[in-house]
């Protein structure tokens, strides 16, 4: 038995025959004209999560990129938002974690989070020039630490490598340096938009006494026409 699940393609366009877990709270999205689709698309709760802290991460970087407002008020607001953002993660993610016994994958990136607000706001407050000259490597090299747990807890390849690609990415911000925000703005937001709009490999379903007798059945049937649909499709 590999650690991985083999059988799983790295990334690939969403499957349609979801689990109870992914079902609660689906958000779906149909913008058209008459009867012209413009977009269309189905959003977890995990992948709510990924576009609310894409559309965050990338408000706060592109803004120290090109927003010449003073760095004390970035800190209040931007401080605000990543507090709102893990409450909102919690909240979003919680029933699908306990399912899937990962809820120390979400306690770990909201001491993650933490712990990055609260040197942010010590290099900006507290004068630490040392660290603020280094924000970017501080959030990548976090951020890589929670895709890494991610990719381990999850045993996904897709994680583990997008937690390699912010790893990678710190070294090269030197080459970057007046771009140094944009650069992880991009890698970051783009990271997690990519992850919200595809579907990610993870270990096969297991059983969980959380869900009722009806709800595994009906896991054991979506697992079986999303198996059915992969043969098909090869």
């Amino acid at each position: 038995m590999t650690f991985f699940n083999a059988s799983e393609p790295l990334i690939r366009c969403k499957q349609e025959h979801l689990d109870v877990q992914d079902i609660e709270g689906l958000l779906q999205l149909r913008w058209q004209i008459g009867n012209i689709t413009l977009f269309s698309g189905l959003y977890t709760r995990i992948d709510q999560t990924f576009l609310l802290w894409g559309l965050v991460t990338g408000g706060i970087f592109f803004t120290a990129q090109f927003v010449p407002i003073s760095w004390s008020f970035q800190a209040i607001l931007w401080s605000s938002l990543t507090l709102i953002g893990t409450a909102a993660m919690a909240v979003l993610t919680l029933f699908w974690v306990r399912v899937e016994r990962v809820s120390w994958i979400l306690y770990s990136w909201a001491i993650l989070m933490i712990t990055g607000l609260v040197l942010t706001d010590c290099s900006i407050f507290a004068g630490w020039g040392g660290l603020l000259l280094h924000l970017c490597d501080l959030w990548l090299g976090l951020s890589a630490i929670g895709y890494l747990l991610t990719g381990l807890g999850l045993r996904s390849r897709t994680f583990l490598l997008i937690g390699l690609t912010h790893l990678f990415s710190i070294p090269l911000l030197t080459f970057v340096a007046p771009w140094q925000y944009l650069t992880t703005g991009i890698i970051m937001a783009g990271c997690l938009l990519l992850l919200s709009e595809l579907q990610w490999d993870m270990r096969s379903p297991i059983d969980n006494t959380l869900l009722s007798a009806e709800q595994k059945e009906f896991n054991k049937i979506q697992q079986q026409l999303r198996q059915s649909g992969a043969i098909v499709s090869k």
